[in-house]
């Protein structure tokens, strides 16, 4: 038998103008580890640590950009949710 590990997964559109860059990817870089859960950022086919500032920073993500965040764990979906909100809000910017 095959262990799946199911986890949980949303998309979102990058709101604010700059995208995720310095200010905002360190706002998501903390929220995320707020969590226990192993959280990623998705961009593409492009895969990285949300935990990770250089992680982040290096996908690149322009506002306007559809990205994917990905949680599993204890906490995933309010990891998730969360991540997601963020994104949303445009970092209050």
């Amino acid at each position: 038998m095959w262990e799946i590990d199911i986890m949980y997964v949303k998309d979102v559109k990058v709101q604010n103008q700059v995208g995720l860059h310095a200010r905002p990817a360190t706002f998501f870089i903390q929220k995320a580890n707020e969590f226990k859960s192993s959280i990623w950022v998705e961009k593409e086919e492009r895969r990285v640590n949300a935990k990770s500032l250089l992680g982040v920073l290096s996908l690149g993500i322009m506002g306007g950009t559809d990205i994917r965040i990905i949680a599993g764990g204890a906490d995933e979906e309010e990891a998730v949710n969360a991540l997601v909100k963020l994104v949303e809000s445009g970092f209050a910017e």
